[in-house]
């Protein structure tokens, strides 16, 4: 350890030694203040330049040396000085107490940078909250330390202050300083002349230095605290009885508790199989954990066990994971209500139900044949609803084998079947948890998971398969088919109470030929986005191709429709589509042949195809048809609505 003492410094305390500074030249530097005191500039060579120029500093700032009283700050400033420098004084306490041993009859403060007195222990007491700057009190140790910024000593006959010359009583303070450099405040020892020499300096400049590697360590574990804290994973360190010693801001989170589970055994976070492994290595292992309000929470989890004891465990929510994976791979719902294209009256009373199925968290049922746009309408809904912040998941539920239904929805544990994924793997209703899940083609679905799919909308549970235990979802279902469920459910084939359960609310997606007025703005939009991706000059249709498209029957719908622009689109050699440019099998149909043949049947059985068929038997007469339906012209006409039909297209002639 080096004394950061200047040259003229050294030379004072070697030209007198350890006996001069307890009797020193008394009257000399007596006769040096009082010139001092009286103007003159020459500094006399009995007195250290550091001391001759904080005199004439104090003499400069007219403080009064016969002024012994103390200055203060105000209460509530001291309050907030104390608080700040609250793990500062808890450090500098332990030191300068175990200082205060080899000086019993002296004491010691620790100041702060502005002066301000912020602890103190010892005989000879300096008040808490005085105020030790060289510009307030004149020369002393403690305001030339925070002047020079270094360690100094002053002896008592250089103070400036009559009452300090008085009390004869030496002094040393060296810097407390950060890890930067910066000092954080002054250590001082006061002593009496017969306590008080060489090794003095280097006692206190030891105990600053102490105090100064605790703020070091103490701002190094801070810093670790906040990187632990600022942390998007959840982190647990737990002793080598398995009680937790720390637990981060992200892991209080995901288990809703606060610091005071700090102690206390793992366990009491929530129960899960984890406790069986705790102290074993575990990377990314899936663990649901039952918490004390019945919750469950879902999390990817590795341990670390360290080598001095204990482990650590960190936790990454399963819910979270899927959100970051949804986003790369773009799983988002794209469309909106105001992306749907078209103005009938059909199309308009399909959106209003769509509107209304939004504003709801009710399981959504959508008709339709192939190629309307049910999907649209189901991702409408979605991002028109509360869980649009949320993932929305598409399956096609006819385009997986019927023997992996199970797997795909609801995800597999590790060895559940041969080729299954190690570690296991989720399915679609984990990766839809907190959104909404679209079931493409429901009527489709195999018989065992129309059963686990009821469970889901009567518990919210899944189960993966050879999984021992179910864990909740929260997950929107919508569905979708262009199958008769209602027939499908007559004949044994799809479940008549998941059928019930799917059908609370529900809405039909019409089919093009019932929205001929849509088929020119469709057209367009369509050729507007097709002459941009193949970057084509066409500008739009010729009256005879328009009337091409109107009078096509559209058996595959909107997509066919999108498939067929685009192919004119390619095929044009000039600024407007020709009807030469359209597919071959575009042929104009009767209205009335455009709708299946079905005999008339019941309304409760398939509406849409028992009023089309009515309305074609009675050549589109809403009375006759009413009658023959045994319903009320007015509940026929809020029945047509509904399903974009228009009595026109069946009228004869």
């Amino acid at each position: 350890m080096t004394l950061a003492l200047s040259v003229q410094d050294l030379d004072y305390l070697t030209n007198l030694g350890p006996a001069a500074l307890n009797d020193g030249p008394i009257a000399a530097l007596e006769q040096a203040w009082r010139a001092c005191l009286a103007g003159q500039a020459e500094r006399p060579f009995e007195v250290r330049q550091v001391i001759w120029d904080s005199w004439r500093r104090s003499v400069e700032a007219a403080i009064d040396p016969a002024d012994d009283a103390y200055r203060f700050v105000a209460p509530a400033a001291l309050a907030l000085t104390l608080a700040t420098h609250r793990v500062l004084i808890a450090a500098a306490a332990q030191v300068m107490h175990g200082l205060l041993a080899y000086n019993p009859r002296g004491h010691i403060n620790l100041t702060g940078t502005d002066g301000t007195t912020l602890y103190f222990c010892g005989l000879d007491i300096t008040p808490v909250g005085s105020r030790l700057l060289e510009s307030v009190q004149g020369t002393n140790c403690t305001g030339l330390a925070l002047a020079e910024d270094r360690l100094v000593y002053v002896l008592a006959e250089e103070n400036f202050a009559v009452g300090l010359r008085q009390r004869r009583m030496h002094c040393a303070a060296a810097p407390i300083k950060n890890a930067q450099g910066q000092t954080l405040a002054m250590l001082t020892l006061t002593a009496e002349p017969g306590w008080f020499h060489f090794h003095t300096l280097g006692t206190v400049q030891a105990a600053a230095d102490a105090v100064s590697r605790q703020m070091a360590l103490q701002g190094l574990l801070e810093e670790q605290q906040t990187v632990l804290e600022v942390l998007n994973e959840g982190l647990v360190v737990l002793d080598e009885r398995g009680c937790i010693k720390a637990l981060n801001r992200y892991a209080r989170q995901l288990f809703g508790v606060g610091l005071e589970l700090i102690g206390r055994p793992f366990q009491q976070l929530g129960r899960s199989e984890l406790g069986e492994v705790i102290g074993e290595p575990v990377r990314d292992r899936d663990c649901t954990f039952h918490l004390q309000d019945r919750s469950q929470l879902a999390c990817l989890v590795s341990v670390c066990p360290l080598e001095q004891g204990g482990v650590i465990v960190s936790l990454r929510e399963n819910r979270r994971i899927r959100e970051i994976t949804r986003r790369i791979v773009g799983t988002q719902a794209r469309y909106t209500f105001d992306t749907i294209q078209g103005t009938s009256r059909a199309i308009q009373d399909a959106l209003h139900l769509a509107r209304i199925a939004s504003r709801s968290d009710s399981t959504t049922l959508i008709l339709g044949e192939s190629g309307t746009g049910k999907e649209l309408f189901a991702q409408a809904i979605h991002n028109a609803s509360e869980r649009s912040n949320g993932p929305f998941v598409a399956v096609n539920c006819g385009a997986i084998p019927r023997d992996l239904v199970q797997s795909e929805l609801f995800g597999h544990v590790e060895g559940a079947f041969t080729g299954s994924a190690r570690g296991g793997a989720a399915g679609k209703f984990e990766l839809a948890d907190g959104g909404t899940i679209f079931l493409d083609e429901i009527g489709d679905m195999s018989f065992d998971a129309q059963v686990s799919l009821l469970r889901v909308l009567q518990e919210g549970e899944i189960a993966r398969v050879g999984a021992k235990s179910a864990r909740q979802v929260d997950v929107r279902i919508i569905a979708a088919t262009h199958r008769n469920l209602s027939q499908a459910v007559a004949e044994g084939a799809f479940r008549e109470d998941l059928y019930y359960r799917l059908n609370v609310l529900n809405l039909t997606v019409p089919p093009l030929r019932m929205r001929r007025d849509d088929i020119p703005l469709l057209a367009r939009h369509f050729l507007t986005r097709c002459a941009r991706s193949l970057r084509k000059s066409v500008q739009g249709f010729s009256p005879q191709a328009l009337a091409l498209l109107s009078a096509h029957g559209w058996p595959g719908n909107v997509r066919e429709l999108e498939n067929a622009i685009e192919r004119a689109t390619n095929l044009a050699m000039s600024e407007l589509i020709e009807p030469g440019d359209l597919p071959l099998d575009t042929k104009p149909r009767s209205p009335a042949r455009a709708y299946e043949s079905q005999p008339t049947q019941d309304l409760s059985s398939h509406e849409m195809h028992a009023i089309v068929a009515a309305l074609k038997n009675t050549g589109g007469n809403i009375r006759l048809a009413a009658q023959q339906l045994n319903v009320s012209r007015g509940g026929l006409y809020n029945k047509m609505s509904r399903f974009g039909l228009s009595a026109g297209d069946f009228r004869r002639g």
